[in-house]
């Protein structure tokens, strides 16, 4: 699969809709400080999923929306797309049969951002695993932005990790797996609190079970003193009876 075209509408710097065409062989942008270059790999790293709005230098993610301008209003909505050419019909398996990708995502203020793949709308994460699939994502070690160079060179050995396994393709997998584990300690955590419940609940029968002996044996004592002052009442009915004939 190759990236063939960046499309952003309202993003950050661009306030109208802006193509960006990767053609064949190496495709770049030039232009002064403050153009806007690093937004368009912003914009790359935000409709891969990237959760964090301090990666894109914002305060909160509604930041990437355009903010206005002496001549241009602010906009509400702010969207980038993405267009994945697929020849080869390589990539994830529910997508080898088209030839082409299309990924958006979309954000409106107050109301959070929304992903689409071909128009149908998906999870943040179905998007994220699109891109792991093909050995890429919004921190793939390949996305490099300034002063990434020298963090990869003094990179930490599980750093360098990702490096490796993106070149070897199985980003995909990794991620798959780290989910996994994630869901299996939940599943654990999840067991351990049943257990604690179960106990619990036993404690609570146990208390039960006493208090129910104790109310039985309230019962069966307090119907033998109705039974011994039915008695007495009876002797003291015969008593009266007597005193009177």
């Amino acid at each position: 699969m190759e990236f063939k075209k960046i499309q952003l509408n309202g993003f950050k710097s661009f306030a109208d809709k802006t193509n960006f065409l990767i053609e064949n062989g190496l495709t770049g942008i030039v232009g002064p400080n403050g153009c806007g270059k690093s937004n368009i790999v912003e914009s790359l790293r935000w409709v891969m999923g990237e959760t964090s709005a301090k990666s894109m230098r914002g305060s909160g993610m509604e930041d990437v929306i355009f903010s206005g301008t002496s001549n241009k209003p602010s906009k509400n909505i702010a969207e980038v797309s993405v267009t994945v050419e697929n020849k080869n019909n390589e990539g994830p398996v529910q997508f080898r049969e088209l030839e082409e990708i299309n990924v958006r995502r979309k954000i409106e203020k107050d109301k959070g951002s929304k992903f689409y793949i071909n128009d149908k709308e998906v999870r943040a994460r179905d998007a994220q695993m699109f891109f792991a699939d093909l050995s890429t994502g919004a921190h793939s070690p390949s996305m490099i932005s300034q002063g990434r160079i020298g963090a990869l060179v003094t990179a930490k050995p599980t750093d360098r990790r990702a490096i490796l396994e993106e070149a070897a393709g199985i980003s995909g997998l990794h991620v798959r797996r780290h989910e996994a584990e994630l869901r299996l300690s939940a599943a654990e955590n999840n067991l351990k609190r049943a257990d604690e419940l179960r106990r619990q609940q036993e404690k609570q029968l146990t208390n039960l079970r006493k208090q129910a002996e104790e109310a039985s044996k309230y019962k069966n004592i307090s119907d033998e003193i109705k039974k011994i002052e039915a008695g007495l009442y009876y002797l003291k009915l015969l008593k009266i009876e007597r005193q009177y004939k």
